[in-house]
């Protein structure tokens, strides 16, 4: 599941989580983008200590299941972590799904959390190329799910992306039980609160947010790479 940041994607992770036939990973390249990027991001010692920094080690473990793992190995990965140096062969070997959020609503969010909001730290172009390789390695246009579909009506949503990855529908991804996980990143603390105190989807999606006229530049970027992603969207029957 690739997705940007402040997407939904960790609800999502919950969500799949809450299967009995599913294990999760969460951003697994998150130590090794941050050793290629040099940059420093809240907990970023922590995040050191929990996960390897070498790819090859990464992708091994994202590629190489032990029999004794449960069926479904779902994967949230972060867009704006996958920096060039970063191979992508591996994607071949996944159903590759993108999560997408319309960037009125991510941007402002974000921009509660980080000091500077610029396109690549929330990543749409990088999901966007993510999107051009995934159809190349798997020679079919991949999945796409727009959050605001899935908090209409998360059964329906998620019956219709269980039915496109060929996987029986569970009910029991609609709910699950408050606070930490122990799929949960080292960095849960700073940036999971909310869905830490959460059991299940949150309410509809209201109004857009407005986003502020310094971001303006920055939103308009991004809603042309999610329009383009959006004409691919999963359809969400009524």
């Amino acid at each position: 599941m690739w997705s940007g940041p402040r997407n939904m994607s960790t609800t999502m992770m919950r969500s799949f989580g809450a299967r009995a036939d599913t294990k999760c990973v969460d951003e697994p390249f998150y130590a090794a983008y941050l050793k290629l990027t040099g940059l420093r991001h809240p907990m970023s010692n922590e995040i050191f200590a929990s996960q390897s920094a070498n790819p090859t080690e990464v992708i091994a473990d994202l590629t190489c299941p032990s029999e004794r793992d449960p069926p479904i190995f779902y994967q949230k990965h972060m867009t704006h972590h996958m920096v060039p140096e970063l191979p992508r062969y591996w994607m071949g070997d996944c159903r590759n799904v993108f999560l997408i959020r319309h960037p009125a609503r991510v941007i402002p969010s974000y921009a509660r959390k980080m000091e500077k909001v610029t396109l690549g730290a929330i990543g749409f172009p990088q999901q966007l190329c993510l999107f051009e390789t995934a159809t190349e390695v798997e020679g079919q246009i991949p999945l796409v799910i727009d959050s605001d579909d899935i908090l209409r009506d998360p059964e329906r949503a998620l019956c219709a992306l269980c039915h496109a990855l060929e996987t029986e529908w569970d009910p029991s991804m609609l709910s699950w039980s408050s606070g930490p996980k122990p799929e949960d990143g080292a960095w849960a603390p700073h940036w999971y609160d909310a869905v830490w105190r959460s059991t299940g989807f949150g309410p509809p999606p209201g109004d857009r947010p407005v986003v502020e006229p310094d971001l303006r530049a920055v939103y308009a970027e991004a809603l042309e790479i999610y329009e383009t992603l959006a004409a691919h969207r999963l359809t969400v029957a009524n």
